[in-house]
């Protein structure tokens, strides 16, 4: 790596011509370039060094950066903007990359607002490429516009990997779409390149930045963790996944997978639109997450896929992060906190909100008490329920759980609140079970929220009755119940929330099919969720 002077008359490290500028941002620069050894068109971006590169190496930097995007250029041909040079120029780091196919993405925002489809298509194509870094270990973690280039027919190059990655170092560059645990410097992960997309998406469908620079990096920094983000007006059907990828709290942030899945089913409705009277190949979804979810070559989809995320309806339900709560000391299910006796999956209507919900097994107009006998589990010297084994998590909760389930996925986050779903790949059925920090004093209004976000955010959401106060093993409780569509498959979902205090908390959430939800199988899962989950404070 070479230290240089560099002015417009002059070549970088004496070997690359700028010509000309193609985007400029706060704190970096791009130009189209030359170079003069091989006469081949280059583009070189020039960046603001964020502190930890300062005190990096410089040949360490180079080979780290050059290395990353090579290994993703081989995982993603011609996607990836692979760096063939890095200069470092006094506070200033200058890489060096193939001049990528069509035009920068910021030029195409100088242009106002963009219709939804095409941003669902170039969406799902930066998509692809932050999933791909992510599955071998790679943050983005200073992702903009002018790090993507846009092909006109919709393909993207990503470039920039390797600057700021998962550091905790302040991002100095482009903070307007840094993610708010970035703004509070506490670094990032996979969910902060989900919220610099959404930051992307928003601004394409709106034509102007969900948060605006102001002038100064603390100043927008302070923006971007502070202020709430005003709901789009021009998003359409991808509203939903643009204010999912944008909740504050990285835990709540729907997952790749969920967000994959709203914008395929956005580009699939637009093809079918355009062709009403033939069956034509619809883009297929290629979420590996989801095995289970299987995709006809041509025509609609087949079978009833189900992400592991469920549909965005329910995965905004990342809510959890909100509602959950409880590290428990005790085993004990009073009998009001029991689970719900299923009801018609038919309409809301068919499950009963009495003020004191009934327990299973709890005769006809007698209401439980809390001092009910407790029941039994697996761990208080009871054999547990045949297909069911204990299930331990590194997290420090743990539950009984059918045979071959497992983590399907495990999203945490700073602050120690975590996420994680439980399933099995052939089983439409998952269990998401969240600890969070940031909890208010009232389970039942926090629910409410969570209930209003829903109803903006989702698919096919439908509150079932009304949300009930309850009490959980001598804890304030509540539940709610909805449904929602994943997929074109109808769903149904029983949540539970439980303070223990301190702003912490846990919730467990079950999501089925709706036409399963009165099977016995189902409710003998759900009621042995109930009885034998056991969660610690962190």
């Amino acid at each position: 790596m070479v230290k240089v002077q560099v002015s417009t008359d002059e070549l970088v490290a004496g070997r690359y011509r700028l010509l000309e500028v193609v985007h400029q941002e706060t704190g970096r620069d791009g130009w189209h370039g030359q170079d003069v050894e091989s006469e081949r068109p280059v583009t070189l971006t020039r960046s603001l060094l964020p502190d930890h590169l300062r005190e990096e190496a410089e040949l360490r930097t180079a080979v780290r950066i050059t290395r990353e995007s090579e290994a993703l250029g081989l995982v993603c041909p011609g996607r990836v903007a692979v760096v063939i040079d890095v200069v470092e120029d006094n506070g200033f780091l200058w890489t060096v990359t193939a001049r990528p196919e069509g035009v920068p993405l910021s030029t195409l925002l100088g242009h106002g607002p963009v219709n939804h489809v095409r941003v669902a298509r170039i969406g799902l194509g930066i998509l692809d490429v932050l999933g791909a870094a992510h599955q071998e270990g790679i943050t983005h973690g200073d992702l903009s516009p002018g790090q993507v280039w846009v092909q006109e027919l919709g393909g993207v190059t990503v470039g920039g990997f390797g600057l700021m990655g998962a550091t905790s170092s302040a991002r100095v560059t482009t903070p307007s779409y840094a993610s708010p645990e970035q703004a509070r410097g506490e670094g990032g992960g996979p969910a902060t390149d989900l919220w610099a997309l959404g930051a992307i998406m928003y601004e394409m469908v709106e034509g102007r930045p969900a948060i605006r620079d102001r002038g100064g990096l603390e100043a927008t920094l302070r923006a971007v963790e502070r202020l709430p983000i005003r709901t789009p007006l021009n998003a359409g059907s991808l509203s939903p996944a643009i204010q999912g990828l944008l909740r504050k709290n990285p835990v709540e942030r729907v997952p790749e997978s969920v967000v994959r899945e709203a914008l395929t089913r956005i580009l699939n409705a637009e093809l079918e639109d355009s062709a009403p009277t033939e069956t034509l190949p619809l883009v297929r979804d290629t979420d590996v997450a989801a095995p289970h979810a299987r995709q006809a070559r041509s025509g609609r989809p087949v079978s009833r896929p189900v992400l592991l995320g469920g549909a965005l309806a329910v995965t905004v339900v990342c809510f959890a992060g909100l509602i959950a709560a409880g590290g428990l000391s005790d085993r004990s299910t009073s009998a009001s906190g029991a689970a719900p006796s299923p009801t018609a999956p038919g309409s809301p209507s068919a499950a009963p909100t009495p003020a004191n919900p009934t327990a299973p097994g709890t005769p006809p107009g007698q209401t439980p008490s809390a001092s009910a006998s407790p029941s039994q589990s697996a761990t208080s010297g009871v054999d547990q329920a045949a297909g069911f084994y204990r299930y331990d998590a590194p997290q420090g909760f743990s539950i009984d759980l059918p045979q071959g389930w497992k983590p399907l996925r495990t999203d945490e986050s700073p602050d120690r609140s975590y996420r994680v779903t439980l399933g099995a790949s052939d089983d439409p059925r998952t269990l998401a079970i969240t600890y969070s920090t940031q909890l208010g004093s009232d389970p039942v209004a926090v629910w409410s929220d969570v209930d209003a976000s829903l109803r903006d955010d989702s698919i096919g959401y439908q509150r079932i009755g009304a949300i009930r106060a309850v009490t959980y093993r001598s804890r304030e409780a509540a539940d709610m119940e909805w449904f929602s569509v994943s997929d074109g498959v109808r769903e149904r979902t029983f949540g539970r929330g439980f303070l223990i205090g301190g702003g912490k908390g846990f919730s467990l959430r079950y999501t089925t099919p709706a036409e399963d939800w009165n099977s016995a199988d189902n409710r003998q899962a759900l009621d042995v969720f109930l009885e034998s989950f056991k969660g610690t404070s962190r």
